[in-house]
């Protein structure tokens, strides 16, 4: 049986979640959806809410189940779910009713979110035990690029045929192209490996290895895996604060116009898609303990020193430095569970870890309005996150030392035999 092509699996990845990616232009519907219906932002942002929460959920849930069955039949039902949830909005919108559209893209398209978005990253490492930063840098990088794509499709076809058609498109469009991508995913054969790697270990050059081969249930009860929660959840809540409040932020801090707000909105999701290709790619020669410890050292100063920003140019300088690791941080992770856990059973301990996304995803946002509201500024919630970013890179330096008294030993042990 000929073996498949490794870089057609990573564009496989990249269909798959480009596709579910466009949940992050889901700011375009606002407008559009309030002057029709007359839905409030916070009925709106609730649907969202709901995806993103169901999002983390349902890969927690059904991690073991892409495990045992497999990426393709995974991704299919991904797929399934993600365009019913897009198809049940275009008609939730058309009957009028807000609840229906909860459960339809909140609920539906959300679970086919989780169950989406770990199908191929499992495979892609077991595909690239050379590159793994690059591979799972370049699926997820799919998933930050979607709303780049989508956004300014979806804004078109409003205007063209209305927001139910609209919906009803992109649901065909993406079932399309992630069935395209479901149908070709596959785990590399048994012992597979790149000849680049095979070659390296015939002529004794040593090979990196795991820290430990771990199935999710052992991997869920050591310390490693609670400290990657903790940096997970401190990163992405920083980030999707920054998100949720963006545009407003540039107009109320810095004085910037809405269009070129809204400009500034785009280009995030340009520098968040770039950061994880990046910074996921730069992991593979830092090694990702550090990585994460230079995350946090670099969001410290960046929040830091935002209270007192004036000017535009700086404003979204650090922003957007924030958003290649918010980014960094998702496509790095998966790597970095191989590193710490093995392959084993990697989809369902990363279905388990982006339970932090679901919390980060309430958390981060409530924080930034609650600041707002009770002070009229932005200013002491920068603080706040700081705090937390500390928190965070005490743990990832702990992380660091955890990491090199292991190796250390596994080395000691090796030289005795």
């Amino acid at each position: 049986m000929k073996t498949k092509n490794r870089w057609l699996i990573a564009l496989s990845a990249i269909a798959i979640h480009m596709s579910i990616g466009s949940v992050y232009a889901y700011s375009v519907y606002k407008k559009p959806l309030e002057a029709q219906l007359g839905w409030s932002s916070t009925e709106f942002a609730l649907a969202f809410t709901i995806a993103i929460f169901c999002l983390g959920m349902s890969a927690a849930f059904f991690g073991k189940v892409v495990e045992k069955k497999g990426p393709r039949f995974s991704a299919t039902v991904a797929a399934c779910l993600f365009s019913a949830g897009l198809l049940g909005a275009g008609l939730a919108v058309q009957i009028e009713s807000l609840f229906l559209f909860y459960v339809t893209y909140g609920f539906i398209g959300g679970m086919g979110l989780g169950i989406g978005y770990i199908s191929p990253v499992s495979t892609l490492v077991k595909w690239f035990p050379d590159r793994r930063g690059l591979a799972t840098g370049m699926a997820v990088m799919g998933f930050g690029a979607g709303a780049l794509v989508c956004g300014p499709i979806a804004a078109r076809l409003i205007e063209g045929v209305g927001i139910p058609q609209t919906f009803m498109i992109l649901g065909v469009c993406y079932f399309i192209l992630m069935f395209a991508g479901a149908s070709y995913i596959a785990r590399p054969p048994q012992g597979w490996m790149p000849q680049g790697m095979k070659k390296n270990m015939e002529k004794g050059k040593v090979v990196k290895m795991d820290l430990s081969q771990l199935t999710a249930n052992e991997a869920v009860k050591t310390k490693r895996f609670w400290m990657l929660w903790v940096m997970m959840f401190i990163n992405i809540s920083a980030g999707i604060m920054l998100i949720s409040v963006a545009s407003d932020m540039a107009q109320d801090k810095v004085g910037m116009t809405a269009a070129a707000a809204a400009t500034m909105v785009g280009l995030m999701g340009l520098f968040n898609g770039g950061g994880r290709i990046g910074w996921a790619s730069f992991s593979d020669y830092l090694g990702r303990s550090n990585v994460y410890v230079v995350f946090f050292i670099i969001q410290i100063i960046a929040f830091l020193i935002l209270p007192f920003v004036g000017s535009p140019f700086v404003f979204q300088l650090l922003i957007f430095t924030i958003l290649t690791i918010y980014g960094g941080g998702f496509a790095c992770l998966p790597a970095f569970i191989g590193d710490l856990f093995g392959t084993k059973q990697l989809g369902a301990i990363h279905g388990y870890l982006l339970t932090s996304w679901s919390m980060a995803g309430v958390l981060g946002p409530m924080i930034v309005a609650t600041i707002e509201d009770a002070t009229g500024s932005y200013d002491s919630s920068f603080y706040v996150i700081s705090i937390f970013l500390l928190v965070a890179l005490v743990t990832s330096i702990a992380m660091r030392l955890s990491i090199r008294s292991e190796s250390g030993a596994d080395q000691n042990q090796a030289h005795a035999h």
